[in-house]
């Protein structure tokens, strides 16, 4: 085996996971904002974490070990804060730089005055949420912070020589939203004097590497994207002195600006050859600058299946072709997958072996390289090991689940009658007011909810006691939402642990974990489900405890439901077979259960597609032929067999819609909701210039916040509102579901919704 470019083998990874293996740093965080623990225990839980990270990675052999990757909320909100990128409001309220971080993140309501929190959207194709840095005209971008000093700082002081990490200037440059008339352009010059001003404090201190990540490198890219890059890194890179600097890609190839990074001053570059389609290409056609190093993303960061070491190796070989060095490195964060499989005690030997989380992965850095080492690589222990896996075969089928899929025709994904004729029906169905209420579905999941969940797992509760403390809390949430004056109301979720396991602990063909946490936004994580096999549908999953809902009340109740893509986006998927082919399994699934509701009298289904942006390919070329083409349908699947009175809504979350929206109009819901409230409205603009035809329900408040909003400002919301939307298409709700909110701030802000909705319809 040729191994030029390999030897001296080195290892790498772009970050790792920063809540805790157990969600360490989540919980203290919410003791932190709940003001039941001090600032001193939060930030010695952070410093904990930290030190266990770095010394993880050093014991596995990891020489590349990242710093500054941890953050208490989010990487790019800390690149925002470390260059004083912090709108006037925030600083106004007087307070610590934590607590002012915080309210960036979180919003403040208190004694000091009352924000908002930053904008949150999707990272790139994940379903990780990113704050999004303001810049206005009077903003002073300068470096501020220390952050990233400190903790290079911390773990040397531990022996540990780490690789500092930030959001490069150009990724930071075009996730910044700009308030003013000034564009990315206008502030070149003082983002390379900040940025200059980070490397001269790294001389100082003596680091040897500076990670900057530039993922927006792997989007398209026009000619004025190319020249803003390069006129930001000849400034940067001029002030490096002796410090190396990688430009760090992932989540896909860099195809528009191959041959420009080539050329500029880096040391090192970090290309992702597992989601970039065309990033083997590219070596082979344009070969590797001499002299710098090849950060190679081998190792899938995204998801939780073993590495095939023969593939990869074949591929490392290949590279050591064209790169002088070349690193073995994770082709994205390892932030996007769990921390490690020693904390799953009920998954069994066989489903194990065939996974690899976090701590794992770094295993897999640390195999590869003693293959690679070894005189005879290929008969090493590790290597036929491996090999030995993936010949063998760990699926059974499910033919009766395939053949119906192989069974559908165009009619299965075409609802009739037609979109105008049905909402005629509907609305003298219905004659719900003008405005009317709802909520997205979920509402807080107590601590008393979470532990009746738990006993019953644990099995010191018979179903009978699980099921009629859920039917006595659903009993008090329709009472309540009666009460406040709620038009459409919903059962409240009890049941359900998250909107996407719940549903794959109810099918065929999902494996579950008991702690592979994965963190969405701040301190919110998911535990995603993991695709083991063909997935079908033996029983109802949510009818019950809808149909006992309806029984409560004269009002309208939404069945809720989650939509086949969302529970594919949401879940680690397989890999041996295409991501169509699962959506449509799930969807077939979800079909049964939209017609079991139905037959129950459910008249409302929210199926929610919060997902669907998230694996939307990064480059529009892709968007019909490798998504949108079967995510589409996958919808109309679901619901293409109900009446033409039953009305179907989805809901979507924080996301860049304006792009697809004549697609999502092709879902032909009849309402969908959205989150509007951090957003400026500005997806409604877009809504009417293409002459969407769906209700819409814009989220008129951020459910993400603490804050509770006032009559006065959920009107001028709505009034704004009433000004792009006609009256008859608009619907009244929060920006997403309540689970996490506290009850007392979740009743007073949808007392105030109905109040505000009431007084705006008077005025009618």
């Amino acid at each position: 085996m040729n191994l030029k470019g390999l030897l001296p083998l080195k290892t790498s990874i772009i970050g790792y996971p920063r809540v805790g293996a157990l969600r360490e740093l989540k919980f203290a965080s919410e003791k932190y904002f709940k003001g039941t623990l001090p600032v001193e225990e939060l930030q010695q839980t952070a410093a904990q974490l930290r030190a266990a990270h770095w010394k993880l990675q050093q014991d596995n052999g990891i020489d590349f070990i990242p710093s500054n990757d941890f953050s208490f909320y989010d990487g790019l909100l800390d690149t925002a804060c470390l260059l004083g990128i912090i709108p006037q409001r925030y600083q106004a309220l007087g307070l610590s730089p934590l607590e002012t971080y915080f309210a960036m993140a979180r919003g403040y309501q208190g004694d000091k005055g009352d924000v908002k929190a930053l904008a949150m959207k999707k990272w790139f194709n994940t379903n990780y949420h990113y704050m999004v840095p303001e810049i206005d005209d009077e903003t002073t971008i300068q470096l501020a912070g220390s952050k990233l000093f400190d903790e290079y700082n911390e773990a040397k002081q531990q022996g540990i020589e780490t690789k500092p990490v930030l959001i490069g200037a150009f990724t930071l440059l075009k996730l910044a939203r700009f308030t003013g008339e000034k564009k990315a352009k206008d502030v070149v010059p003082a983002i390379i004097e900040a940025y200059t001003a980070v490397l001269n404090q790294l001389n100082t201190l003596g680091a040897a590497w500076l990670q900057l990540d530039e993922p927006a490198l792997v989007t398209d890219l026009t000619a004025e994207d190319q020249a803003l890059f390069t006129a930001l890194y000849e400034g940067i890179l001029a002030a490096k002195g002796n410090l190396k600097v990688v430009a760090q890609t992932y989540f896909g190839d860099i195809r528009d600006c191959y041959e420009t990074v080539q050329a500029l001053a880096f040391d090192g570059i970090g290309i992702d050859f597992v989601e970039g389609k065309q990033s083997l290409d590219l070596v082979r056609k344009h070969g590797f600058a001499s002299g710098k190093v090849l950060f190679a993303g081998v190792i899938n960061g995204k998801n939780i299946w073993k590495n095939e070491y023969k593939q990869t190796i074949g591929l490392l070989r290949e590279l050591g072709q064209h790169a002088s060095q070349v690193v073995l490195g994770t082709s994205c964060s390892l932030l996007h997958v769990p921390y490690s499989l020693k904390h799953e005690t009920k998954l069994t030997a066989t489903n194990k072996q065939y996974f690899a989380f976090a701590e794992e992965k770094l295993r897999e850095l640390s195999e590869l390289k003693s293959i690679l080492e070894a005189s005879s690589p290929e008969a090493s222990a590790l290597y036929t090991e491996n090999e030995q896996l993936f010949a063998a075969s760990r699926l059974t089928n499910d033919n009766s689940v395939q053949q119906r899929v192989a069974g559908l025709t165009d009619a299965d994904f075409t609802r009739l009658p037609a979109f105008e004729e049905r909402e005629a029906i509907q609305k003298e169905k219905f004659k719900l007011p003008l405005l009317p209420t709802t909520t997205i579905g979920s509402f807080p999941q107590t601590a008393e909810v979470r532990a009746n969940r738990a006993a019953f797992k644990k099995g010191n509760l018979t179903e009978e006691q699980y099921k009629q403390f859920n039917f006595d809390r659903i009993k008090e949430c329709i009472a309540h939402q009666e009460e406040i004056g709620i038009d459409v109301i919903v059962h409240g979720e009890y049941e359900r642990n998250d909107m996407v396991e719940y549903f794959g602990e109810c099918l065929d063909g999902f494996i579950f974990t008991e702690n592979a946490w994965v963190q969405s936004y701040g301190t919110r994580c998911v535990k995603p489900p993991i695709v083991w096999g063909d997935i079908s549908r033996s029983k109802p999953m949510t009818v019950e405890y809808s149909a006992y809902a309806k029984s409560l009340t004269d009002k309208l109740v939404k069945g809720m439901l989650t939509g086949p893509v969302t529970i594919l986006n949401w879940s680690f998927p397989r890999e041996d077979i295409s991501l169509k082919e699962s959506a449509l399994q799930i969807g077939l699934a979800i079909r049964d259960e939209v017609l079991d509701l139905e037959a129950n009298g459910i008249e409302i289904i929210q199926i929610d597609e919060a997902a669907l942006r998230e694996k939307l390919p990064l480059r529009k070329s892709d968007w019909q032929s490798e998504y949108l083409s079967w995510a589409i349908p996958a919808f109309r699947l679901v619901h293409s067999g109900v009446k033409a009175e039953t009305q179907i809504h989805t809901h979507m979350c924080y996301s860049q819609f304006s792009d697809i929206i004549r697609d999502i109009d092709a879902m032909d819901a009849d309402v969908i909701t959205f989150e509007a409230s951090r957003s400026d409205l500005a997806l409604i603009d877009t809504l009417n210039e293409c002459g969407f035809r769906t209700e819409v329900g814009p989220g008129v408040y951020d459910i993400h916040s603490p804050r509770i909003p006032s009559v006065d400002e959920l009107k001028q919301g709505l009034s704004r509102m009433l000004d792009k939307i006609e009256v008859s298409k608009l619907w009244v709700n929060p920006d997403c579901g309540l689970k996490t909110r506290g009850v007392t701030e979740t009743w007073a802000s949808l007392k105030n919704l109905v109040q505000a909705a009431k007084e705006i319809r008077a005025t009618l």
